[in-house]
């Protein structure tokens, strides 16, 4: 039996903590001692399941199960136990928990003691508040510390729980402040995972009710939603709300950004410029992770890319430091498009794909989307367009039933460029034209400028100017407002695509390119540019300085590791009479890397099914890479392919 009382010692210091990931050994074993239990029970606790983690905590398969099947008045013996070995000042918080847990119910002095408790991790101080609320015997008091319990939940990243004790709450919602205060975690959670515009509601009425700071964290939400929908004087109306006269020293920085934010999407850029950057300048000493990533949004629209990746990877080291569990998605999901913007692709696809698993433990849908969009803007570089498709589709899917524009947008861009990237222009066209153009198509306000030289590009070389000549003028006021470092290089570019009949202003443009380029950074747009001038200058002509210009276009995309550009650089550079080092001759050039793997081993005689065990992918992923090989290369028959393989590479 002894070893049975560890198992219910360790089962009840779960209850401190229900959905951690183990219970401190510590306490466990300290209050075993204090039951006379020795080595022995603790070895025989161990053979019936009991373990330790590599971290040092005790874990209990089953735990709920147990805990369950014992009396009551075993329980509370238990708990009894745990609160006299919870000492010290870092366990306070757990002691009495385990008080609340041995003690007859309401215990209106104990409850307040536990809800007054600060020092715990935001699930512990979930676990305590909802354990206060029941030691209450004021209904409003209750529903007070439900609604505190379900904010620590949410910032634990347990949505589901937050929800649960939302629901607890019922009809006794207390005061306005009370009901505003659920309005606000409500909205919270639904601008995470649900539909936005119903966030924002939720948002708006928190902020009608709520007292400050309260009624400023409800406003910033709801433009933070207004953001996501896409809807400019939405977002324009919940950060100027509040305001203009000059608040508080304490209230500077959200006054700072407010004004910045509003100011930066009319017409007083530099304005709002100024105010973003002391919004980044005071975020010095900054440890709260949402005080960060608001710093890091604002250093994004000021145009300050570098900084917003240092404030991303300083949200997410807070966030992980203080067990807000709910902020590690959204730091992630700022650090993948801070390295997207700046062209670090690699980087942007490590904290993508971390933010995804993230953003799933955390049941944060809304998020998943971005990163989603992110990762198939990234696979546009370097993957088939299986891949962006897979990711596209991904993000579109809960786009449409949130009403998230902004992924929506990401999304579809993602797609033009891997059409882009495959020689599809009329189709990159296509996609690009409503989303950057007038309309109820029309993308994300705060993304379609940067799909602009993508959609001159596609409208260009699909042989139709006229539609990107609108785009270009707006792009140009953009630019003047200095949102993106490297957008005065893709305008020069965007003006050389278009004075194309004019040769002496398009090398002039492509020059002038090139030069910002080089004092901007960002590698693959460079080597963009350097693709779209060797081509101009092939087509002018001019094949040798085309192919000195194509080389560096194709290094370049290598080193960005951009491969499937870099074929096309290829096969341009191929085209002045000059074949690029490695890649395959002829029409296989056409191919992608995978493709090509594919077509040797089926031009050697191996069956659908032996290629993908060779290549460890599925049958049917052959059958489509294969019907694509056909199409492209202009081929009905294995046997044809044979033959041309063949031929091409005796």
């Amino acid at each position: 039996m002894s070893g049975r009382t560890v198992l219910l010692l360790a089962a009840a210091a779960y209850e401190a903590d229900p959905e951690g990931a183990g219970v401190d050994a510590g306490l466990v074993l300290r209050a075993a001692a204090a039951a006379g239990l020795g080595a022995d029970a603790l070895d025989a606790a161990e053979r019936a399941g009991l373990s330790r983690g590599p971290d040092g905590r005790l874990r209990l398969p089953g735990r709920r199960r147990l805990y369950e099947a014992v009396a009551p008045d075993q329980r509370r013996a238990a708990h009894r136990l745990l609160a006299a070995a919870a000492t010290g000042e870092r366990q306070r918080s757990a002691g009495l928990l385990h008080r609340s847990l041995s003690a007859a119910y309401p215990d209106p002095a104990l409850g307040a003691e536990l809800a007054a408790a600060q020092d715990a991790p935001h699930g512990e101080r979930c676990t305590a508040l909802a354990h206060a609320a029941g030691l209450a015997d004021d209904p409003a008091v209750r529903a007070e510390r439900l609604v505190a319990a379900a904010d620590h939940a949410r910032l634990a990243g347990r949505p589901h729980r937050a929800r649960e004790l939302l629901g607890q709450v019922g009809d006794v919602a207390g005061s306005d402040l009370v009901r505003g205060r659920a309005a606000l975690v409500r909205g919270l959670l639904a601008l995470r995972d649900g539909p936005v515009a119903d966030a924002r509601e939720s948002l708006l009425l928190a902020a009608r009710l709520c007292a400050e700071p309260a009624a400023l964290e409800a406003r910033l939400g709801a433009a933070e939603a207004a953001w996501a929908l896409g809807d400019t004087q939405g977002y324009r109306a919940a950060v100027e709300h509040g305001g203009r006269g000059r608040p508080a020293d304490s209230a500077l920085t959200a006054f700072d950004y407010r004004v910045g934010m509003a100011a930066s999407l009319g017409a007083r850029a530099g304005v709002g410029r100024v105010a973003l950057r002391r919004v980044v300048a005071r975020s010095a000493g900054e440890r709260e992770p949402s005080v960060l990533l608001r710093a890091g949004a604002a250093a994004l629209v000021a145009g300050d890319v570098e900084a917003a990746c240092r404030l991303g990877s300083r949200a997410l080291a807070a966030a992980r430091d203080r067990d807000a569990d709910a902020e590690l998605p959204r730091a992630l999901e700022l650090l993948a498009y801070g390295e997207l913007r700046s062209g670090r692709h690699v980087r942007a696809r490590a904290h993508a794909e971390e933010g995804v698993r993230a953003a799933l433990a955390a049941g944060q849908r809304n998020v998943l989307a971005h990163q989603h969009a992110v990762l198939a803007l990234v696979a546009s570089l370097d993957r088939d367009v299986d891949t962006v498709a897979r990711h596209a589709a991904a993000a579109q899917h809960v786009a449409d039933r949130h009403g998230l524009v902004q992924a929506a947008t990401l999304a579809q861009w993602a797609l033009a460029r891997a059409d882009l990237a495959r020689g599809d222009v009329a189709r990159a066209a296509a996609r690009l034209g409503p989303l950057v153009g007038p309309g109820p198509r029309r993308g994300h306000f705060g993304i379609r400028m940067l799909a602009v030289p993508c959609l001159v590009e596609a409208a260009v070389l699909a042989g139709e100017p006229g539609g990107a000549e609108a785009a270009v003028a707006a792009f140009t006021v953009w630019v003047e407002r200095g949102h993106d470092p490297l957008a005065p290089a893709q305008l020069a570019r965007c003006r050389a695509l278009l004075a194309t009949g004019d040769p002496a202003t398009a090398e002039s443009r492509f020059e002038e390119s090139l030069a910002r380029h080089e004092r901007a950074g960002g590698d693959f747009e460079r080597a963009r540019t350097l693709a779209l001038y060797g081509k101009w200058l092939r087509r002018t002509r001019r094949p040798a300085r085309a192919r000195t210009v194509l080389r560096d276009a194709l290094v370049a995309f290598e080193r960005c590791g951009a491969t499937v550009w870099a074929a096309q650089a290829g096969a341009e550079l191929r085209a002045t009479g000059e074949s690029a080092a490695g890649e395959p001759p002829g029409r296989l050039a056409e191919l992608t890397p995978q493709q090509l793997r594919i077509a040797r081993r089926v031009a050697k005689g191996d069956t659908n099914r032996e290629v993908a065990r060779r290549l460890s992918v599925s049958p049917r992923t052959v059958d489509h890479h294969l019907r694509n090989v056909f199409d492209r290369l202009g081929i009905r028959s294995r046997v044809e392919l044979a033959r041309l393989v063949d031929r091409t590479e005796p």
